[in-house]
């Protein structure tokens, strides 16, 4: 994969890549209704992303793996005060069902407490997990157990996690955590080494922190696809005497590479998330009760992609914040039909609890 500068500003040009395989359509599930739900975020990934991701690892006619799931729909993001919206807000629509202002988190507009899915389902004995490539206490994840005036605020919002129902998540923020080692609930560890799912299992709730803030891969965090089959067979062993299980698995920088206008850094960090989805997906396939959902809070760059020069596309970016434009959601799976069409970010939360009939659902606990 090559990149260069290109004859005007901030264009960078990018090999387009040759197609290796066939596309293959998935089926909808013919299960009834949803009984796990695995939800994973693209932070930063608009449309165009997808399309520049696509060209440069397959070509014209490849698919990424989502873009062969069944469903596809439009989702408008604004949060409560602004036609922009940043994650915080974007996260607390999925997570509460609900529009709030900006670098809130599951609180409402006038900081009144909203429950989370996570929360509501464990009423329900479900299980949870979150996976993230930045701090775990950032904006995306923690609108799932954090519920507080200020996405800043991470050492609460450290706190909330230590105190939540969630019982695995994994990412970085060791410099927001004051627990002590000792302790075996929750169980922390910082050494990707022990991202071992035997290991784990036998634990109640897992903390993983790989890193001080956010990843670097030049140090050798885990990856998301690394910790993504790692909470996923955590939850699956841990969910097998509950209702189902819910996890959020981000892949955090293909923001930041945005904010960065870094072609390069975006698609190491997509290529990363691609392979995550492929392994979700993998996962759905094996286990039909599962529904899968692959989605972003917003695009962030303006990132435009003009005609070819020569065997290259030229890629430009037009802002280094976050751009307007909607973004798309990609379903498989048990309820998968409930994502078609267009739909504002706070119904992505009733279509999931219509997908899994959550009202039918009985309130219970389960054992490990």
């Amino acid at each position: 994969m090559l990149f260069a500068c290109g004859p005007g500003d901030d264009i960078e040009l990018v090999a387009i890549g040759s197609d290796t395989k066939p596309s293959i359509t998935l089926e909808s599930s013919p299960a009834i209704k949803a009984k796990n739900i695995i939800l994973l975020i693209g932070d930063g990934m608009g449309p165009n992303q997808v399309a520049l991701a696509r060209f440069a690892t397959g070509g014209p006619d490849h698919r990424l793996s989502f873009e062969n799931f069944p469903i596809t729909g439009v989702v408008y993001n604004h949060s409560a005060d602004s036609l922009y919206t940043d994650s915080a807000a974007s996260a607390t629509a999925w997570s509460t069902g609900v529009k709030t202002k900006n670098r809130y988190l599951a609180v409402d507009a006038e900081k009144k407490f909203l429950p989370t899915i996570t929360e509501l389902l464990s009423t329900k004995g479900y299980k949870s997990g979150l996976v993230a490539t930045s701090s775990i206490t950032h904006a995306t994840p923690a609108a799932f157990y954090a519920h507080i005036d200020n996405r800043h605020k991470e050492k609460e919002i450290a706190k909330m996690l230590v105190d939540s129902d969630i019982d695995i998540a994994l990412g970085g923020g060791q410099e927001f955590f004051n627990v002590t080692p000792s302790q075996d609930s929750p169980f922390m560890i910082y050494d990707k080494s022990l991202l071992d799912s035997t290991l784990l299992s036998s634990k109640e709730q897992v903390i993983g922190l790989f890193a001080e803030d956010g990843f670097d891969r030049k140090l050798g965090t885990p990856t998301q696809l690394q910790m993504t089959e790692v909470a996923l067979s955590f939850l699956e062993r841990k969910s097998e005497n509950c209702s189902g299980f819910f996890l959020m698995s981000e892949g955090s920088q293909i923001d930041w590479a945005g904010h960065d206008n870094n072609v390069e850094y975006m698609l190491v960090e997509f290529a990363d998330f691609e392979a995550t989805v492929q392994a979700a997906t993998n996962f759905a396939v094996a286990n039909q009760d599962t529904l899968i959902l692959i989605t972003a809070d917003h695009a962030t760059g303006g990132l435009v992609l003009q005609r070819p020069k020569g065997s290259k596309v030229q890629a430009q970016w037009t802002t280094g914040s976050h751009d307007l434009s909607p973004i798309n959601i990609y379903a498989y799976g048990p309820g998968a039909e409930l994502f078609s069409g267009v739909m504002d970010n706070t119904e992505i939360f009733d279509r999931i609890l219509q997908a899994l009939d959550y009202e039918n659902l009985d309130s219970s606990n389960c054992s490990s």
